[in-house]
């Protein structure tokens, strides 16, 4: 028995989120990537992922593990398995690692982009990967914010609606809001994330930079714990998981990298 770990990077555009649903329910991550393995390796394979993206969100760094008794170097698996998979989800990486080796144990923490376009007309380049608003934000209001997001909550307030149970209290590590021209981007590192939190703070971060909302009114929502209390969810088409933290240290780097890059502009 070999324990296989593979990064797959995808456009969740035509995707009905990572995880696996019934044949009539649409096209998944999971779904692809079982049924793909199952041909390469010619025996029944099962994926474990790290992170269950919704549907419309893009990932550059998922991680999924699988176990087989098939012997395919994982050079030759990343390749024989192009032929088998859509034009949208590519594994760029496969690895053997320790049987024991599971990747939901093993996280450190994750990191997530938001884009949104800034401008009166849209770029149709990049719709499939951006919000489009309209007003002008306030991008200086938008950090302002940040520190009262940061730190250990209950971020009940950040949950989407419908969601299974889970413990709403999270550690945010850093949030890094860059600008470039009409393009904002906005980084949030973390230890996890509910479900749609990043895309509701997002949402929430854009009221408050056109005014809607006060940047002093941040700690009180989340001490609210009511969705009810803040705006719309930001659409899927903006968010991507950008990589899943296995170190400290690899966070540490990312995160630094991410601060340079803000000092550079």
């Amino acid at each position: 028995m070999r324990n296989i770990r593979l990064i797959v990077a995808y456009d969740g555009t035509e995707l009905k989120g990572y995880q696996k649903q019934p044949p009539n329910k649409g096209i998944t991550v999971q779904g692809c990537l079982e049924e793909a393995l199952t041909k390469v390796c010619n025996e029944p394979i099962q994926v474990y992922g790290a992170s269950r993206t919704d549907a419309g969100v893009h990932a550059k760094f998922q991680v999924v593990t699988f176990f087989t008794t098939g012997m395919i170097p994982t050079d030759n698996l990343v390749r024989a398995l192009i032929a088998h998979m859509p034009r949208y989800i590519v594994v760029r990486e496969a690895k053997e690692i320790p049987l024991d080796w599971k990747p939901r144990w093993r996280i450190y923490g994750k990191a997530y982009s938001y884009q949104i376009h800034n401008g009166l007309i849209d770029n149709p380049l990049t719709q499939r990967y951006h919000w489009h608003v309209k007003k002008p934000l306030d991008v200086k209001r938008m950090r302002s914010a940040i520190p009262f997001l940061l730190g250990t909550h209950d971020f009940t307030t950040l949950q989407g609606t419908n969601s299974t149970p889970a413990n709403p209290v999270k550690t945010l590590y850093d949030i890094v809001i860059l600008q470039e021209g009409e393009r904002i981007t906005i980084h949030v590192m973390g230890d996890g994330f509910l479900y749609h939190m990043v895309r509701n703070m997002a949402g929430l971060l854009v009221d408050i930079g056109l005014g809607r909302k006060a940047v002093e009114d941040v700690a009180m929502l989340l001490l609210a714990k009511d969705r009810r209390r803040i705006g719309k969810t930001a659409p899927a088409q903006g968010l991507c998981l950008e990589e899943v933290f296995f170190t400290k240290e690899r966070l540490e780097t990312y995160r630094d990298a991410l601060h340079r890059s803000d000092r550079d502009r």
